[in-house]
Protein backbone atom coordinates (compact mmCIF):
# COMPACT_ATOMS: atom_id res chain seq x y z
CA UNK A 1 0.00 0.00 0.00
CA UNK A 2 1.31 3.36 -1.04
CA UNK A 3 1.18 6.18 1.16
CA UNK A 4 2.47 10.20 1.60
CA UNK A 5 5.57 11.18 3.31
CA UNK A 6 5.44 10.21 6.73
CA UNK A 7 5.73 13.49 9.87
CA UNK A 8 7.61 11.23 11.49
CA UNK A 9 11.22 10.43 10.49
CA UNK A 10 13.01 7.13 10.93
CA UNK A 11 16.39 6.53 11.97
CA UNK A 12 18.58 4.42 9.72
CA UNK A 13 20.45 1.50 11.29
CA UNK A 14 22.52 -0.53 8.66
CA UNK A 15 22.65 -1.09 5.37
CA UNK A 16 21.19 -4.31 3.31
CA UNK A 17 22.70 -6.29 1.06
CA UNK A 18 21.36 -3.96 -2.22
CA UNK A 19 23.13 -1.14 -0.35
CA UNK A 20 19.53 0.41 1.32
CA UNK A 21 19.12 1.30 4.28
CA UNK A 22 17.39 -0.03 6.94
CA UNK A 23 15.09 1.11 9.78
CA UNK A 24 12.52 0.08 11.63
CA UNK A 25 8.50 0.48 11.82
CA UNK A 26 6.32 -0.51 13.74
CA UNK A 27 8.03 -3.77 14.23
CA UNK A 28 8.34 -4.24 10.42
CA UNK A 29 12.08 -3.73 8.69
CA UNK A 30 11.40 -0.73 6.15
CA UNK A 31 14.20 -0.64 3.32
CA UNK A 32 14.41 2.36 2.10
CA UNK A 33 16.66 3.57 -0.90
CA UNK A 34 19.17 6.08 -0.68
CA UNK A 35 19.85 6.59 2.91
CA UNK A 36 22.94 5.56 5.15
CA UNK A 37 23.60 4.34 8.34
CA UNK A 38 22.99 6.69 11.62
CA UNK A 39 20.68 9.25 9.38
CA UNK A 40 17.38 10.46 10.23
CA UNK A 41 15.09 10.70 6.80
CA UNK A 42 11.93 10.98 5.69
CA UNK A 43 10.31 8.77 2.97
CA UNK A 44 7.75 7.30 0.85
CA UNK A 45 6.71 3.86 1.00
CA UNK A 46 6.07 1.91 -2.17
CA UNK A 47 6.07 -1.62 -1.45
CA UNK A 48 4.24 -2.35 1.74
CA UNK A 49 4.20 -6.37 3.33
CA UNK A 50 3.40 -7.84 6.13
CA UNK A 51 6.52 -7.90 8.24
CA UNK A 52 8.51 -5.38 5.43
CA UNK A 53 8.34 -2.24 3.31
CA UNK A 54 10.33 -0.53 0.75
CA UNK A 55 10.25 3.05 0.71
CA UNK A 56 12.07 6.14 -0.91
CA UNK A 57 14.07 8.74 0.77
CA UNK A 58 12.22 12.36 0.29
CA UNK A 59 14.46 14.11 2.87
CA UNK A 60 17.57 14.05 4.92
CA UNK A 61 16.80 15.48 8.03
CA UNK A 62 20.20 14.55 10.29
CA UNK A 63 22.77 13.27 7.46
CA UNK A 64 25.46 11.16 8.11
CA UNK A 65 29.21 12.72 8.16
CA UNK A 66 29.89 10.00 5.86
CA UNK A 67 27.63 10.83 3.16
CA UNK A 68 29.94 12.45 0.09
CA UNK A 69 29.10 13.90 -3.16
CA UNK A 70 29.26 10.77 -5.90
CA UNK A 71 31.96 11.23 -8.31
CA UNK A 72 30.13 10.39 -11.39
CA UNK A 73 26.88 12.19 -12.67
CA UNK A 74 24.82 8.93 -13.22
CA UNK A 75 25.07 7.89 -10.18
CA UNK A 76 21.37 7.57 -8.94
CA UNK A 77 20.06 7.09 -12.55
CA UNK A 78 23.08 4.34 -13.50
CA UNK A 79 22.33 0.97 -11.76
CA UNK A 80 26.05 -0.02 -12.10
CA UNK A 81 26.67 1.69 -8.58
CA UNK A 82 24.57 1.99 -5.01
CA UNK A 83 27.18 3.50 -2.84
CA UNK A 84 29.04 6.29 -4.43
CA UNK A 85 27.29 8.54 -1.67
CA UNK A 86 28.84 6.53 1.07
CA UNK A 87 32.44 7.46 1.59
CA UNK A 88 34.99 4.62 0.51
CA UNK A 89 36.18 3.04 3.98
CA UNK A 90 32.58 3.57 5.43
CA UNK A 91 31.77 1.59 2.50
CA UNK A 92 33.91 -1.53 3.54
CA UNK A 93 32.78 -1.65 7.19
CA UNK A 94 29.39 -1.30 6.71
CA UNK A 95 29.78 -4.78 4.47
CA UNK A 96 32.07 -6.15 7.30
CA UNK A 97 28.69 -5.20 9.40
CA UNK A 98 26.72 -7.19 7.08
CA UNK A 99 28.76 -10.18 6.69
CA UNK A 100 29.04 -10.67 10.68
CA UNK A 101 25.51 -10.26 11.06
CA UNK A 102 24.99 -13.29 8.46
CA UNK A 103 27.37 -15.44 10.30
CA UNK A 104 25.20 -14.79 13.35
CA UNK A 105 21.61 -14.55 12.30
CA UNK A 106 21.83 -17.03 9.56
CA UNK A 107 24.67 -19.52 10.36
CA UNK A 108 24.48 -19.12 14.10
CA UNK A 109 28.30 -18.71 14.37
CA UNK A 110 30.98 -15.81 15.30
CA UNK A 111 34.24 -16.13 13.80
CA UNK A 112 37.48 -15.72 16.72
CA UNK A 113 38.73 -13.44 14.76
CA UNK A 114 37.68 -10.64 12.55
CA UNK A 115 40.47 -10.09 9.23
CA UNK A 116 41.34 -6.93 8.20
CA UNK A 117 39.54 -5.71 5.10
CA UNK A 118 41.27 -6.12 1.53
CA UNK A 119 41.30 -2.69 -0.43
CA UNK A 120 42.38 -1.53 -3.78
CA UNK A 121 41.67 0.89 -6.36
CA UNK A 122 38.39 2.96 -5.72
CA UNK A 123 37.86 3.68 -9.33
CA UNK A 124 38.90 2.07 -12.94
CA UNK A 125 38.95 -1.63 -11.38
CA UNK A 126 36.23 -3.15 -13.57
CA UNK A 127 38.02 -5.16 -16.40
CA UNK A 128 34.74 -7.25 -16.87
CA UNK A 129 31.89 -6.18 -17.74
CA UNK A 130 28.26 -6.59 -19.23
CA UNK A 131 27.18 -3.40 -21.02
CA UNK A 132 23.43 -3.10 -22.12
CA UNK A 133 22.60 -1.80 -26.17
CA UNK A 134 19.32 0.31 -27.49
CA UNK A 135 18.18 1.67 -30.08
CA UNK A 136 16.06 4.63 -29.28
CA UNK A 137 14.45 5.15 -33.03
CA UNK A 138 12.56 8.28 -31.90
CA UNK A 139 15.40 10.06 -31.02
CA UNK A 140 17.82 8.19 -33.82
CA UNK A 141 20.17 7.35 -30.69
CA UNK A 142 22.05 4.10 -29.47
CA UNK A 143 22.16 3.88 -25.87
CA UNK A 144 25.05 1.75 -24.18
CA UNK A 145 25.92 1.32 -20.95
CA UNK A 146 24.27 -0.63 -17.54
CA UNK A 147 20.68 -0.82 -17.06
CA UNK A 148 18.99 1.85 -15.11
CA UNK A 149 18.66 1.22 -11.23
CA UNK A 150 15.36 -0.63 -10.68
CA UNK A 151 14.07 -0.63 -14.45
CA UNK A 152 14.80 -3.19 -17.61
CA UNK A 153 16.47 0.26 -19.63
CA UNK A 154 19.55 1.52 -20.14
CA UNK A 155 20.67 4.58 -18.97
CA UNK A 156 21.49 7.60 -20.77
CA UNK A 157 25.34 8.05 -20.21
CA UNK A 158 28.56 8.96 -22.04
CA UNK A 159 31.10 7.25 -19.63
CA UNK A 160 31.92 5.06 -16.19
CA UNK A 161 34.13 5.92 -13.36
CA UNK A 162 34.44 1.83 -12.36
CA UNK A 163 35.57 1.30 -15.73
CA UNK A 164 38.93 1.59 -16.81
CA UNK A 165 39.26 4.72 -18.63
CA UNK A 166 40.17 3.94 -22.03
CA UNK A 167 36.90 1.50 -21.81
CA UNK A 168 34.54 4.33 -20.16
CA UNK A 169 36.23 7.13 -23.06
CA UNK A 170 34.81 3.85 -25.67
CA UNK A 171 31.13 4.45 -24.19
CA UNK A 172 30.10 7.38 -26.52
CA UNK A 173 31.68 6.18 -30.13
CA UNK A 174 30.18 2.67 -29.72
CA UNK A 175 26.95 4.76 -29.21
CA UNK A 176 27.55 6.43 -32.68
CA UNK A 177 29.49 3.58 -34.27
CA UNK A 178 26.59 1.43 -33.69
CA UNK A 179 23.93 4.07 -34.62
CA UNK A 180 26.00 3.46 -38.17
CA UNK A 181 25.31 -0.55 -38.23
CA UNK A 182 21.99 -1.43 -40.41
CA UNK A 183 21.46 -4.16 -37.68
CA UNK A 184 21.72 -1.42 -35.11
CA UNK A 185 18.50 -2.81 -33.47
CA UNK A 186 19.59 -6.48 -33.03
CA UNK A 187 22.61 -5.64 -31.23
CA UNK A 188 21.72 -6.08 -27.26
CA UNK A 189 24.74 -5.77 -25.42
CA UNK A 190 28.57 -5.87 -25.46
CA UNK A 191 30.73 -7.69 -23.12
CA UNK A 192 34.12 -6.13 -22.18
CA UNK A 193 37.17 -8.09 -21.74
CA UNK A 194 40.49 -6.25 -20.16
CA UNK A 195 43.72 -8.20 -20.84
CA UNK A 196 47.01 -7.48 -20.07
CA UNK A 197 47.58 -6.78 -23.58
CA UNK A 198 44.45 -6.34 -25.28
CA UNK A 199 40.43 -5.09 -24.91
CA UNK A 200 37.95 -7.41 -26.49
CA UNK A 201 34.21 -5.90 -27.23
CA UNK A 202 32.09 -9.23 -27.79
CA UNK A 203 29.06 -7.70 -29.94
CA UNK A 204 26.48 -9.59 -29.27
CA UNK A 205 24.31 -9.66 -32.82
CA UNK A 206 20.84 -11.10 -33.66
CA UNK A 207 21.85 -11.26 -37.18
CA UNK A 208 24.46 -11.45 -39.71
CA UNK A 209 27.11 -8.19 -40.10
CA UNK A 210 26.12 -6.89 -43.65
CA UNK A 211 29.65 -5.87 -45.78
CA UNK A 212 28.94 -2.40 -45.08
CA UNK A 213 28.69 -3.02 -41.12
CA UNK A 214 31.86 -5.14 -40.86
CA UNK A 215 33.66 -2.28 -42.24
CA UNK A 216 32.28 -0.39 -40.12
CA UNK A 217 33.19 -2.25 -36.95
CA UNK A 218 36.90 -2.83 -38.58
CA UNK A 219 37.34 0.98 -38.72
CA UNK A 220 36.23 1.36 -35.14
CA UNK A 221 38.54 -1.83 -33.89
CA UNK A 222 41.18 -0.20 -35.35
CA UNK A 223 40.80 3.48 -34.77
CA UNK A 224 39.86 2.25 -30.87
CA UNK A 225 42.77 -0.41 -30.91
CA UNK A 226 40.34 -3.24 -29.47
CA UNK A 227 39.10 -6.03 -31.06
CA UNK A 228 36.19 -7.11 -31.57
CA UNK A 229 34.44 -10.71 -31.25
CA UNK A 230 30.54 -11.56 -32.14
CA UNK A 231 28.39 -13.94 -30.79
CA UNK A 232 24.97 -14.71 -32.78
CA UNK A 233 23.50 -17.44 -30.29
CA UNK A 234 25.07 -19.64 -27.26
CA UNK A 235 28.48 -19.31 -25.99
CA UNK A 236 30.17 -21.64 -28.65
CA UNK A 237 29.26 -18.89 -31.17
CA UNK A 238 31.49 -16.24 -29.68
CA UNK A 239 34.39 -16.32 -31.93
CA UNK A 240 37.16 -13.11 -32.98
CA UNK A 241 35.83 -10.73 -36.02
CA UNK A 242 38.24 -8.28 -36.44
CA UNK A 243 41.67 -8.30 -36.04
CA UNK A 244 42.25 -11.82 -36.48
CA UNK A 245 45.89 -11.48 -35.04
CA UNK A 246 45.13 -9.53 -31.80
CA UNK A 247 47.36 -10.67 -28.60
CA UNK A 248 45.67 -12.95 -26.87
CA UNK A 249 43.79 -11.86 -23.48
CA UNK A 250 45.61 -13.02 -20.04
CA UNK A 251 46.47 -12.05 -16.85
CA UNK A 252 48.98 -12.63 -14.46
CA UNK A 253 50.14 -13.10 -10.76
CA UNK A 254 53.63 -11.66 -10.43
CA UNK A 255 53.86 -12.69 -7.24
CA UNK A 256 53.73 -16.24 -8.53
CA UNK A 257 55.23 -15.92 -11.82
CA UNK A 258 51.74 -17.38 -13.33
CA UNK A 259 50.30 -16.22 -16.23
CA UNK A 260 46.60 -17.33 -17.43
CA UNK A 261 44.96 -17.00 -20.91
CA UNK A 262 41.41 -16.52 -20.35
CA UNK A 263 38.66 -16.29 -23.16
CA UNK A 264 36.58 -12.93 -23.02
CA UNK A 265 33.55 -14.99 -21.91
CA UNK A 266 34.99 -16.99 -19.32
CA UNK A 267 34.68 -16.22 -15.85
CA UNK A 268 37.64 -13.90 -13.94
CA UNK A 269 37.60 -12.24 -11.43
CA UNK A 270 36.82 -8.42 -12.76
CA UNK A 271 39.06 -6.76 -10.57
CA UNK A 272 42.93 -8.00 -11.17
CA UNK A 273 44.29 -5.88 -8.23
CA UNK A 274 42.14 -7.01 -5.50
CA UNK A 275 42.21 -10.95 -7.45
CA UNK A 276 46.17 -10.56 -6.77
CA UNK A 277 46.05 -9.46 -2.87
CA UNK A 278 42.96 -12.16 -2.20
CA UNK A 279 45.08 -14.89 -3.30
CA UNK A 280 47.93 -13.65 -1.68
CA UNK A 281 45.53 -13.91 2.11
CA UNK A 282 44.33 -17.46 1.15
CA UNK A 283 47.45 -18.81 0.43
CA UNK A 284 48.48 -17.30 3.31
CA UNK A 285 45.33 -18.79 5.40
CA UNK A 286 45.66 -22.17 3.59
CA UNK A 287 49.49 -22.21 4.20
CA UNK A 288 49.87 -25.22 1.56
CA UNK A 289 52.66 -27.26 2.18
CA UNK A 290 55.01 -29.40 -0.16
CA UNK A 291 53.67 -32.87 -0.45
CA UNK A 292 50.35 -32.09 1.06
CA UNK A 293 47.16 -33.11 -1.09
CA UNK A 294 44.78 -29.78 -1.77
CA UNK A 295 41.02 -29.52 -3.27
CA UNK A 296 40.80 -26.72 -5.01
CA UNK A 297 36.67 -26.85 -5.78
CA UNK A 298 34.71 -24.63 -8.01
CA UNK A 299 37.90 -24.02 -9.31
CA UNK A 300 37.48 -22.32 -12.44
CA UNK A 301 40.68 -21.95 -14.65
CA UNK A 302 42.79 -22.31 -11.94
CA UNK A 303 42.91 -18.75 -10.34
CA UNK A 304 43.95 -20.45 -7.02
CA UNK A 305 45.18 -23.68 -8.01
CA UNK A 306 48.05 -22.71 -9.64
CA UNK A 307 49.28 -20.96 -6.69
CA UNK A 308 48.84 -23.62 -4.48
CA UNK A 309 50.53 -25.78 -6.85
CA UNK A 310 53.69 -23.33 -6.65
CA UNK A 311 53.73 -24.50 -2.98
CA UNK A 312 54.89 -27.76 -4.25
CA UNK A 313 51.59 -29.21 -2.68
CA UNK A 314 49.43 -31.47 -5.09
CA UNK A 315 46.32 -30.15 -6.36
CA UNK A 316 43.33 -31.53 -7.60
CA UNK A 317 40.80 -29.07 -8.82
CA UNK A 318 36.91 -29.79 -9.59
CA UNK A 319 34.78 -27.80 -11.94
CA UNK A 320 31.18 -28.17 -13.49
CA UNK A 321 32.02 -26.31 -16.77
CA UNK A 322 34.06 -28.56 -18.88
CA UNK A 323 35.51 -25.93 -20.70
CA UNK A 324 37.01 -24.19 -17.64
CA UNK A 325 38.54 -27.33 -16.83
CA UNK A 326 40.36 -27.12 -20.46
CA UNK A 327 41.68 -23.66 -19.96
CA UNK A 328 42.73 -24.71 -16.30
CA UNK A 329 44.95 -27.74 -17.84
CA UNK A 330 46.19 -25.18 -20.35
CA UNK A 331 47.38 -22.61 -18.12
CA UNK A 332 48.81 -25.47 -15.43
CA UNK A 333 50.67 -26.80 -18.87
CA UNK A 334 51.49 -22.82 -20.08
CA UNK A 335 53.56 -22.33 -16.12
CA UNK A 336 54.83 -25.63 -16.04
CA UNK A 337 52.63 -27.11 -13.28
CA UNK A 338 51.26 -30.36 -15.08
CA UNK A 339 52.98 -32.35 -12.40
CA UNK A 340 51.47 -30.84 -9.50
CA UNK A 341 47.85 -30.14 -10.44
CA UNK A 342 45.02 -32.71 -11.89
CA UNK A 343 41.80 -31.24 -13.28
CA UNK A 344 38.13 -32.37 -13.28
CA UNK A 345 34.91 -32.11 -14.18
CA UNK A 346 32.37 -32.27 -11.47
CA UNK A 347 29.00 -31.14 -10.67
CA UNK A 348 29.62 -29.52 -7.43
CA UNK A 349 25.85 -28.60 -6.55
CA UNK A 350 24.88 -32.30 -6.58
CA UNK A 351 27.60 -33.73 -4.27
CA UNK A 352 27.17 -36.87 -2.65
CA UNK A 353 28.67 -38.60 0.78
CA UNK A 354 29.37 -41.46 -1.25
CA UNK A 355 30.70 -39.18 -4.62
CA UNK A 356 33.20 -37.28 -1.65
CA UNK A 357 34.52 -40.03 -0.18
CA UNK A 358 34.99 -41.56 -3.65
CA UNK A 359 37.83 -38.51 -3.98
CA UNK A 360 41.16 -38.56 -2.69
CA UNK A 361 42.00 -38.17 0.95
CA UNK A 362 42.73 -34.27 1.03
CA UNK A 363 44.84 -32.46 3.86
CA UNK A 364 42.90 -28.88 3.06
CA UNK A 365 40.14 -28.09 0.82
CA UNK A 366 40.13 -24.38 -1.09
CA UNK A 367 36.47 -23.79 -1.65
CA UNK A 368 35.67 -21.06 -4.18
CA UNK A 369 31.93 -21.31 -5.30
CA UNK A 370 29.42 -19.00 -7.22
CA UNK A 371 26.63 -17.34 -5.38
CA UNK A 372 24.94 -20.35 -4.51
CA UNK A 373 27.44 -21.42 -2.33
CA UNK A 374 28.66 -24.80 -1.37
CA UNK A 375 25.80 -26.63 0.26
CA UNK A 376 25.61 -29.96 -1.24
CA UNK A 377 29.92 -29.90 -0.73
CA UNK A 378 30.17 -29.45 2.76
CA UNK A 379 26.91 -31.26 3.87
CA UNK A 380 28.92 -34.30 2.55
CA UNK A 381 31.35 -34.31 4.76
CA UNK A 382 31.14 -36.92 7.80
CA UNK A 383 29.82 -35.55 10.82
CA UNK A 384 31.83 -34.42 13.95
CA UNK A 385 30.71 -37.37 15.60
CA UNK A 386 32.06 -39.68 13.38
CA UNK A 387 35.48 -39.45 14.75
CA UNK A 388 37.06 -42.40 12.76
CA UNK A 389 36.26 -41.04 8.86
CA UNK A 390 38.49 -38.10 7.30
CA UNK A 391 37.98 -34.55 7.23
CA UNK A 392 40.71 -32.04 5.73
CA UNK A 393 42.31 -30.12 8.60
CA UNK A 394 41.64 -26.72 7.04
CA UNK A 395 39.33 -25.29 5.11
CA UNK A 396 39.35 -21.79 3.22
CA UNK A 397 36.12 -20.74 1.47
CA UNK A 398 36.16 -17.80 -0.33
CA UNK A 399 32.11 -16.26 -1.09
CA UNK A 400 30.71 -13.68 -3.31
CA UNK A 401 27.57 -14.14 -0.98
CA UNK A 402 27.63 -13.87 3.06
CA UNK A 403 24.16 -15.45 3.34
CA UNK A 404 25.12 -18.57 1.57
CA UNK A 405 29.02 -18.07 3.48
CA UNK A 406 26.54 -18.28 6.34
CA UNK A 407 24.31 -21.15 5.89
CA UNK A 408 27.58 -23.11 4.69
CA UNK A 409 29.49 -22.09 7.57
CA UNK A 410 26.91 -23.12 10.25
CA UNK A 411 26.74 -26.56 8.62
CA UNK A 412 30.58 -26.47 8.78
CA UNK A 413 30.55 -25.35 12.27
CA UNK A 414 27.16 -26.88 14.29
CA UNK A 415 27.41 -30.65 12.34
CA UNK A 416 30.31 -31.22 10.57
CA UNK A 417 33.01 -30.06 13.78
CA UNK A 418 35.09 -27.62 12.62
CA UNK A 419 35.95 -24.12 14.19
CA UNK A 420 35.12 -20.45 11.87
CA UNK A 421 38.83 -19.15 12.52
CA UNK A 422 38.33 -15.83 11.02
CA UNK A 423 36.23 -14.51 8.46
CA UNK A 424 36.68 -10.65 6.74
CA UNK A 425 35.87 -9.11 3.33
CA UNK A 426 37.28 -8.45 0.55
CA UNK A 427 36.04 -5.48 -1.37
CA UNK A 428 35.94 -6.47 -5.52
CA UNK A 429 33.64 -4.35 -6.17
CA UNK A 430 34.24 -0.85 -4.64
CA UNK A 431 30.95 1.91 -4.41
CA UNK A 432 29.09 -1.69 -5.44
CA UNK A 433 26.90 -3.28 -2.30
CA UNK A 434 28.17 -6.76 -3.83
CA UNK A 435 30.19 -8.43 -0.50
CA UNK A 436 33.31 -10.87 -1.65
CA UNK A 437 34.64 -12.24 1.42
CA UNK A 438 36.90 -15.07 2.90
CA UNK A 439 36.68 -17.54 5.93
CA UNK A 440 39.18 -19.64 7.30
CA UNK A 441 37.70 -23.16 9.05
CA UNK A 442 39.63 -25.56 11.15
CA UNK A 443 38.31 -29.25 12.31
CA UNK A 444 38.31 -29.88 16.31
CA UNK A 445 40.51 -32.12 16.81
Amino acid sequence: MSQSVLSAPVRVESLDQEGRGVARLDGKALFIEGALPGELVRYRIGRDKSSYAFASMTEIVEGSSQRVTPACEYFGRCGGCALQHFEFSAQVAAKQRLLESNLQHIGKVKPSSILPALYGPAWGYRHKARLRVRYVAKKQRVLVGFNEKATPYVADMLSCRVLPAHVSALIEPLQRCILQLSLREQIPQIEVAVGEQNTVLVFRILQALAPEDEVILKQFADQHQVQIWTQTKGLDTVKPFYPLQAPALNYRLPEYDLNYPFHPTEFTQVNPWINQVMIRRAMNLLSPQAGEKIADFFCGLGNFSLPIARSGAQVWGYEGLSGLVERAEQSAAINELQAQTSFFVQNLFEMTDEALQALPHFDKWLVDPPRDGAMALVSALPPAENKQAHRPKRIVYVSCNPATLARDAGILVNEKGYQLKAAGVINMFPHTAHIESIALFELVQ
